[in-house]
């Protein structure tokens, strides 16, 4: 059996979630507490708090954009699980070590070395493609793509509490503990077939050359980084539209949570759903659907009148955004030899992170110049244009 469907497939899936979870529960952690480390550090201005919270906070997936195709290569050379026990003992170092720095520089570089060790999720993203049946992919990623969204939901949650109880210092501590348990996890439980190590490490793995039908593949990186700009491009707004609905900066805070988390919720009850519909009609076909309606929805969110309207179209948008990652992801899987599948997926991390950098920043100067609004107009106009690729691509393939 190959890696398209090597016997341990469903273990490895769900050790894959359950550190993917763990992980990236780690890193959000931090989000509700950065700004008040780069506070303790020494920065006391409203804009330099912001500012450097900021670039520390982007820095993580700049390396790790930078890095994703050559650990994906790597994994296609040398084995899949060694790059996940890599990725999780890296980040477990370097998140414990964030906790000693002594001033921004150190943070900010410290942030760097995390994107640059890290990986751990979409190192899961592309061993669970390539060992998962191929009828059953789209499905499997979907799981998987539920828990990584489970982990943004709960790691800011987290991350408030521990540093309310204990201290900022002692959340990164507990990041770093959190995610040396995905480590102990993936170095204990998740198995790889001899026969798949032995075949990797034979092969001579020719990179982009083995990699078929190019232009295809490059269609659907240029729809991955396009897809992510779309769906992460109005979260930076989300506070500034539900106070100007409310039309006051009252339970602010709670009402964005609450649209936040009713989102993402979408996203997550509907992923193994679509994965699973996408493996049985197309996954080209769900994947049109799914745009189809997230162009609606989010077209619609630019008119909402009030509260509760704008957080049930947030909600029915996360539920069509839910089978984007893992039907796209699947695609380009059943296109790719195997000697080439960590390599072109870890292109297609890069592409999505070059969306999910691009989109708040346009999103921000948009809203700051034109309104709120005017930024759910932006992403449903993106959705549309991932729309027009899709049915472009569908007739290629």
């Amino acid at each position: 059996m190959s890696d398209g469907g090597t016997t341990h497939w469903k273990r490895n899936l769900f050790v894959s979630a359950a550190g993917s979870f763990t992980t990236v529960a780690g890193i959000t952690l931090i989000l509700p507490i950065l700004p008040l480390f780069v506070e303790d550090l020494g920065v006391h201005d409203t804009a330099g708090i912001t500012a450097w919270s900021g670039i520390a906070y982007s820095a993580t997936f700049l390396t790790a954009a930078l890095t994703a195709p050559l650990w994906g290569h790597l994994g296609d050379k040398y084995g899949r699980k060694s790059m996940l026990i890599r990725a999780s003992l890296g980040m477990a170092v370097a998140m414990s070590l964030i906790g000693l720095a002594q001033n921004v520089w150190q943070l900010v570089a410290l942030r760097l070395l995390a994107g640059l060790l890290g990986g751990y999720s979409s190192g899961s993203t592309i061993l669970v493609a390539a060992q998962t049946p191929k009828e059953k992919s789209a499905w499997a990623l979907g799981i998987l793509s539920s828990a990584i969204m489970a982990g943004n939901i709960a790691g800011p949650l987290l991350g408030g509490s521990i540093a309310e109880i204990f201290g900022v210092k002692a959340a990164f501590f507990a990041v770093g503990a959190l995610i040396f348990i995905a480590f102990l996890g993936t170095a204990f439980f998740l198995k790889e077939t001899k026969r798949t190590q032995a075949r990797t490490r034979r092969t001579r793995s020719g990179g982009w050359r083995d990699v078929p039908r190019k232009s295809t593949i490059l269609a659907l990186l240029g729809l991955s980084a396009i897809l992510m700009f779309a769906t992460i491009s109005a979260e930076p707004i989300i506070t500034v539209h539900v106070e100007r609905l409310t039309g006051t900066d009252e339970s602010v805070a709670i009402f964005s949570a609450v649209v936040f988390s009713l989102s993402a919720l979408g996203t997550i009850l509907s992923g193994p759903g679509l994965g699973r519909l996408a493996d049985r009609i197309g996954h080209m076909r769900v994947l049109t659907y799914s745009l189809l309606a997230a162009t609606i929805l989010l077209a619609l969110q630019s008119v909402a009148p009030e509260l509760i309207s704008f957080a049930a179209l947030r909600f029915a948008t996360g539920l069509a955004l839910g089978g984007i990652t893992p039907t796209v992801v699947a695609t380009i899987r059943q296109l790719l030899p195997e000697t080439s599948v960590g390599l072109v997926l870890g292109y297609n991390v890069s592409a999505q992170y070059a969306g999910q950098v691009t989109g708040p920043i346009v999103a921000g100067a948009l809203g700051g110049l034109l309104g709120t609004s005017s930024v759910f107009v932006m992403a449903a106009i993106a959705t549309l244009l991932g729309l027009a690729m899709t049915l472009a691509i569908r007739r290629r393939t």
